[in-house]
């Protein structure tokens, strides 16, 4: 329901804007939590393709300027109702020679019709280099005659090496009608005394009339009164339409008057032609913007174009162009910061993917950011797919 955005600085001398960072976030998710790119099915879904298509392997290599190649193993196994995924992350160490730094352990049960259990086991290295465990995430996720319910639990070694709870979700949705559905959220987190206690409650509640349907998402937190208190309100409309969708999304959050004023405000159209060929474009409206203090309208900051296709030969290709302004002129409207694209071909003996960023740098030209390649001994283990355009 909400996303953690992890910017991270880069190469200021060589880069301009926001455009690094933006594609900074892309790399680090593909390999976790894929959004455009080389979608990985055993990283996304516990289920492959089909049936009988019931393990694969993955290699990845990622190669990424001014930093160490870092290369992916993935193994994918599923055994009746039970389904294991596997994920070696490692980097070039100083002897020529990769060597793990993370490990991640993903299991899915499918307990009964109605019942599915997934354990995640993310690994790190201690002091001597030795695998240790840094998090476990279980979820549970029963269907209701009427909904579903969903309990995600995390927790993290104390310091003696004991499994210490860090936070606990539970999730309802429930159909109250036949046009309208409500979900809602609590987040429970660690408290002063150190049990977990509610910090955050959410409400979205979807009402679907025709080819439309309306969206509302409340988000609250504790004040210092340990009241709740409305943070961020996101609202707006999904259309269906005969060859795509059109959505809009408007965000509301807390000012320095600790009011609720419009933030942001997400417009993004999907279409996909009679050959098949699919096209995304997202704008992005902000009350802030670089080079340009508050004025308190909303001014566009960002536009994402993407474009999927599949050639006769099965060959897919996704094509995604990242546009801002320029701070140093923000009146002179977007520019082209970023360039990605993506390649796989399949044969006989699996799947064969290639990624590759392009970002301007200084001089206004387009460089080699970071190159992506993929093998994989499933042809359906590897596809490439647009960041979805329905609710940002």
């Amino acid at each position: 329901m909400m996303s953690i955005r992890d910017l991270s600085q880069k190469n200021e001398r060589r880069l301009t804007g926001c455009a690094a960072c933006v594609v900074r976030l892309l790399l680090v998710t593909a390999n976790l939590f894929p959004c455009f790119g080389l979608v990985l099915w055993g990283q996304t879904s516990p289920s492959p393709p089909s049936d009988a298509d019931q393990s694969w392997t993955v290699t990845r290599e990622s190669h990424i300027e001014n930093e160490l190649p870092i290369r992916t193993l993935e193994t994918h196994v599923r055994n009746g109702s039970r389904t294991l995924d596997k994920q070696s992350l490692q980097r070039l160490g100083s002897d020529g020679h990769f060597e793990e730094y993370q490990n991640i352990e993903k299991e899915t049960l499918q307990v009964n019709s109605t019942t599915v259990q997934t354990i995640t086991r993310i690994f790190g290295r201690d002091g001597g280099g030795a695998k240790a465990l840094l998090l476990t995430r279980e979820e549970e996720t029963q269907m209701l005659p009427d909904g579903s319910r969903t309990v995600r639990v995390e927790s993290a070694p104390d310091s003696d090496g004991r499994p210490h709870l860090t936070r606990r979700e539970i999730t309802e949705t429930k159909k109250i009608n036949a046009g309208m559905e409500v979900t809602k959220a609590t987040v429970m987190l660690p408290s002063t005394s150190g049990d977990l206690a509610p910090a955050m409650q959410i409400e979205e509640r979807r009402h679907h009339t025709g080819n439309k349907t309306e969206f509302k998402e409340t988000i609250q937190l504790l004040d210092g009164g340990r009241e709740w208190q409305v943070n961020e309100v996101r609202q707006g409309t999904i259309t269906q339409e005969d060859n795509g969708r059109s959505t809009e999304e408007r965000v509301y959050r807390l000012d320095y008057e600790g009011k609720l004023s419009e933030f942001s405000r997400i417009v993004s159209t999907e279409s996909e032609s009679p050959a098949g060929e699919k096209q995304n474009t997202v704008n992005i409206y902000s009350v802030d913007m670089l080079g340009v203090p508050r004025d308190g309208t909303l001014h566009l900051v960002e536009r994402v174009t993407s474009t999927e296709a599949t050639a006769p030969s099965g060959q897919q290709t996704a094509v995604q162009k990242l546009e801002e302004p320029n701070p140093g002129d923000p009146a002179a409207g977007l520019r082209v910061t970023a360039l990605i694209s993506d390649k796989v071909s399949s044969g006989p003996s699996g799947a064969q993917a290639t990624g590759t960023v392009r970002v301007r740098n200084g001089s206004g030209k387009f460089e080699v950011m970071s190159v992506d390649t993929a093998k994989s001994d499933n042809i359906h283990a590897i596809q490439v797919k647009m960041r979805p355009s329905g609710k940002p």
